[in-house]
């Protein structure tokens, strides 16, 4: 999933360690959000929805209503303002490639999110649907459930998906510090090559 450039939501600035928007990037969402409410009930349906996602990403039609599904939890046909930043978090955290750091920091959103039967679990198959707004591979949400899934019942509790967000966190983190680190030695290994010589 990528954000089209030059959409809107291009322009928008998140915060890498809170993954949040400024104030003043939440006060041009909110006006880009009424500007997107044709109707003017400070909501978006389906259909506004659809074309909102259609315009600033790659989402295809199928992946677009699961979206608005899992956002629409309570089945009114809309969305609000606050579910609406919410999704431009996750676009713009998955953009910069924060999605780990997203899912901890706004852990128990995200987890309200995919459990949808609101019975305080997600199941392997909810989590599986939405992997792609999350950047997991499944080979990934496999070892999740195998590793997380302290209670052997197939699903996550709260506490067993705040584990899995921590440690996740801690892997990219990490992950990035070896690659920033592979990175730099190699720069200095090019500039006592050109030296040498």
């Amino acid at each position: 999933m990528r954000l089209k450039q030059g959409s809107f939501l291009w322009y928008l600035y998140l915060d890498k360690i809170y993954c949040l928007l400024s104030v003043r990037n939440v006060k041009a969402l909110a006006e880009y959000f009424h500007i997107l409410d044709v109707h003017g009930k400070n909501t978006l349906n389906d259909v506004l929805f659809y074309h909102f996602l259609r315009h600033v990403t790659d989402l295809k039609k199928a992946q677009i209503n699961i979206v608005f599904d899992m956002l629409d939890w309570n089945a009114v046909g809309e969305i609000g303002f606050e579910k609406f930043y919410m999704l431009v978090c996750m676009l713009l955290a998955h953009q910069n490639h924060l999605e780990g750091q997203f899912m901890y920091r706004h852990s128990r959103p995200v987890f309200d999110l995919l459990d949808l039967k609101g019975d305080l679990r997600i199941g392997a198959k909810n989590f599986e649907m939405y992997r792609f707004l999350f950047n997991i591979q499944k080979q990934e949400l496999k070892d999740l459930f195998h590793e997380f899934d302290i209670t052997g019942d197939n699903r996550l509790n709260y506490q067993e998906f705040k584990l899995y967000t921590i440690i996740y966190t801690d892997k990219l983190q990490k992950r990035q510090k070896t690659e920033e680190k592979g990175k730099g030695e190699r720069k200095r290994s090019l500039y006592s090559k050109c030296h040498i010589k």
